[in-house]
């Protein structure tokens, strides 16, 4: 059985606040972190700049760790804060990429698989697709910015509201139009939980 290393025990708090004097120690915040971020701008902007952006994203965390606030012990929101504002520069792609998301779920086929309800179910999931990929080119950035966080990369509300610097009920308003426009693009076959 292995021991978990020291900074397995550590909150994030701690580990950035040992960075200030040793800075060797924030790699324990990029190695709890990345993936999910990574993971989160990858599915705002696409493989070809999550690399880049969610570097982009540690490098700029690991430049203001003298100013992160050490009474929050969970550096995520910070984090994906960060990440959003960074996304935010790159909105124009991010359109371009659920346009292209919306033509192509349009121009689906299953044809070739010959099994009726396999294609009648993959035209309908990209049909659904496609409108979801128009919906959310269409709301505003900071209601999408908002959305994204609690669906995507798993923020709470309040968490959401942290990342983005946004008092809680600006957060809970965007998240509730964001749900409506949702629902209205997709009508009744989804139903996204309040």
């Amino acid at each position: 059985m292995t021991q978990p290393s020291v900074a397995g025990l550590l909150t994030d708090a701690h580990l950035i606040e040992q960075s200030r004097g040793t800075p060797e120690h924030f790699t324990a915040i990029f190695d709890r972190h990345y993936r999910n971020i990574y993971a989160y701008v990858a599915r705002r902007l696409g493989p070809d700049l999550a690399e880049d952006v969610a570097s982009e994203t540690f490098l700029t965390a690991f430049d203001r760790r003298h100013g992160y606030d050490l009474d929050r012990g969970d550096a995520r929101p910070w984090l994906f804060g960060i990440a959003s504002n960074l996304v935010a520069r790159h909105v124009r792609a991010e359109s371009r990429r659920y346009r292209a998301l919306a033509r192509a779920s349009g121009q689906e086929s299953g044809a070739a698989d010959g099994h009726a309800d396999a294609v009648a179910g993959r035209l309908d999931a990209a049909a659904v697709r496609g409108r979801l990929a128009e919906a959310l080119r269409l709301l505003p950035e900071p209601v999408r910015a908002v959305l994204l966080l609690v669906a995507w990369a798993g923020l709470s509300q309040q968490e959401a509201a942290e990342a983005l610097g946004i008092p809680a009920g600006t957060a809970r308003s965007r998240l509730h139009r964001a749900r409506q426009e949702m629902r209205k693009a997709l009508g009744a076959e989804i139903e996204m939980g309040e």
